[in-house]
């Protein structure tokens, strides 16, 4: 078990407007394996924010700047996804990709971006992904495009993506019935932190 100074933080980024959806009870097991091995964890519910769609400014990545230049909640959100060790991200599809909460998040976390990768506070980032869908296969679903489009930005920005659990389910909840799943979740939250 970690303790003090050594005790690894993650933040829990939910990005189902469902706080009892299947993509939040992937994340919670993924939590579940998290804290199994000492972690500390904080959960932000994406859609409880009023987090503005990125301006297109650039104003993050002037001279001498001091970040994002939109006021909203992102600006609370910033120190802990800087100062955290690793997030999981959680998202349903929506319309063949991620929801538009998890979406609007990932555009803003550009701020966190510079191509001196060295001082970019999502460098090495570790990162964990969580989906749910409700079409039977991932690429009918649209859940692929989303996983591609996480995979690629965050590959981009330098951030380690330390694996992926996803998963069919209708109602609200239904996914915590599959088993295997709902193990590899617990296993991902293991890997998050020790691998």
């Amino acid at each position: 078990m970690q303790k003090g100074e050594d005790q690894k933080h993650v933040v829990v980024l939910l990005g189902s407007p469902r706080k009892k959806g299947n993509s939040t009870v992937l994340a919670k097991q993924i939590i579940h394996g998290v804290e199994s091995v000492g972690a500390k964890v904080e959960t932000v519910y994406l859609n409880g924010l009023n987090i503005k769609p990125c301006q297109g400014c650039y104003a993050c990545k002037k001279k001498n700047s001091t970040g994002c230049a939109v006021d909203d909640d992102m600006q609370s959100l910033y120190p802990k996804l800087i100062e955290s060790d690793a997030w999981v991200i959680a998202s349903p599809v929506y319309w063949f990709s991620m929801s538009a909460q998890t979406k609007i998040f990932m555009d803003r976390c550009f701020a966190l971006w510079n191509e001196d990768s060295e001082i970019s506070p999502i460098y090495r980032k570790r990162i964990a992904i969580a989906m749910s869908y409700g079409d039977s296969d991932p690429f009918n679903s649209g859940c692929v495009n989303a996983l591609r489009s996480f995979q690629d930005a965050y590959r981009y920005a330098g951030a380690r993506i330390v694996g992926m659990v996803y998963g069919s389910a209708e109602e609200p909840g239904e996914i915590g019935s599959n088993a295997e799943l709902m193990a590899q979740a617990e296993e991902l939250g293991k890997k998050l932190i020790i691998s």
